[in-house]
């Protein structure tokens, strides 16, 4: 009888890490293509404009977590969905405890990495967002230069850089989850 509730239980974790697997893998998707987009429509709008936030340390940052993200998407479909795969397969092909939780860790440790990446990124930009709004003019002295003012554009990068954070965070909180779901069983 303890065989049969220790397949279920199995079952149950191998189920959990396909599904989590995909799932992460799509919001991180989602949420890359939008912050590349929206870098890329930045950078070719930043070409006319001069001072603008959307260039420099920030934006490769924020670059940087993205890069992130493409490991921790790869690594959600070639290890947790594997792993998944490889759980519902015979008792010799199963992988180990110990393996799982490595790639879990491994998952944990990009995520965290992304996660200060976009966090560094946006705080340079949104320092940049406020050394433009203190220049755009106060006390009765109003600053005419254009590329001193806080533009739309320069919104959509600090935008960008939260949906990283965001993918970032739904990385580590899917690791999280399987991590708490495999230490229970």
């Amino acid at each position: 009888m303890t065989n049969r509730s220790d397949s279920t239980t199995i079952r149950e974790i191998a189920s959990s890490f396909r599904l989590i697997g995909w799932i992460s893998f799509w919001v991180q998707l989602v949420l890359t293509v939008v912050s590349s987009a929206i870098l890329a429509f930045a950078a070719v709008s930043t070409r006319t404009a001069t001072n603008n936030p959307g260039t420099g340390v920030g934006v490769a940052l924020t670059v940087g977590g993205i890069l992130v993200l493409g490991f921790n998407m790869f690594w959600a479909l070639t290890r947790y969905v594997a792993i998944g795969r490889r759980l519902k397969a015979p008792a010799v092909a199963r992988p180990k405890k110990a393996e799982a939780v490595q790639a879990l860790r491994t998952g944990l440790i990009a995520s965290l990495i992304g996660i200060l990446l976009a966090l560094v990124g946006a705080e340079a930009i949104v320092g940049l967002l406020f050394g433009k709004a203190v220049n755009q003019g106060f006390a009765g002295f109003v600053n005419v230069d254009q590329s001193k003012f806080i533009q739309p554009i320069d919104i959509l990068v600090v935008q960008a850089s939260i949906n990283v954070i965001l993918a970032q965070f739904i990385a580590t909180t899917a690791s999280l989850w399987l991590l708490n779901k495999m230490s229970r069983q």
